[in-house]
Formats: C-alpha cells, structure tokens, sequence
C-alpha cells in the first residue's frame, strides 16, 4: 500500500485564478450591451397637448417632432417637410415601426397634416400624434 506524505509546512498559500471570474464579467458586459435597446429621441422640447383618450405606444417607433415655430426634427437635426419621406422610408426599411409625431400644442395644423401625409407615402401604416393624458 503506498502513502502519500503531506508536508505539514508549506512555503506556498492558496491562490484564487480569477482569470475565469473576469471573463465572466466581461461576456455579462458585452452581453447586457448588446441586448441594451436605446430609444432614439427627437433631440427637442415639446410641449405636448392633453388627450382623455391617449395611449401609451410602442417604444421602437420612429418619432418626428413638430415644434410651435414650425421646424420638422429628427434625431436631433432639422429635416424639412421635404427630409420627412426619405427619413421614414428608409427607418422602415429597416425595420416595421409606428411612425409617431411629436406636435407642439402651439404648432399649425397645416404642417402636422403634410407630415401625416409624407408618412403615409413612404409607407407607414400606422401613424399617431402624441399627446399627454389628461
């Protein structure tokens, strides 16, 4: 039968590889990075008006502002009523989306009424204003 001696003074303590915690923490990282989901604002104040019957909407829509003096927004810079079509297009392509309009309660209906129609060209299906619930 053969034994085996321990030493019973060892020069050396017990280490801890915290190689594989670290890469543990950085796989959660990367992980909760990419499944983060980030919603684009339009990059400008409005003062939305009051709706009895508003409803809270999906968080990936595409979301234009109107302001009070009439400037169109996307994504934090101005694209004109011309800028609307191409914009929703190509978020659509992308992915299918609500469109909603971010209008000032000052704004004109004039231009709320040619960015609903602008939306519609390029292929939106469902457009809303937002409105703040009473």
């Amino acid at each position: 039968m053969k034994r085996t001696v321990l030493s019973e003074t060892s020069e050396r303590g017990v280490e801890i590889n915290m190689s594989p915690l670290i890469d543990c923490v950085f796989l959660l990282l990367i992980f909760f990075i990419v499944t983060t989901v980030f919603v684009e604002e339009t990059g400008v104040e409005i003062q939305k008006p009051q709706a009895a019957s508003a409803q809270d909407l999906d968080r990936h829509s595409i979301m234009i502002a109107l302001t009070a003096d009439g400037r169109i927004v996307y994504g934090g810079r101005e694209i004109g009523l011309n800028g609307v079509r191409g914009v929703v297009a190509r978020q659509l392509r992308e992915r299918e989306a609500p469109v909603i309009i971010l209008a000032d309660g000052d704004a004109r209906t004039s231009p709320l009424v040619d960015i609903i129609d602008e939306c519609k060209l390029a292929g939106a299906k469902q457009v809303s204003i937002a409105a703040v619930r009473e």
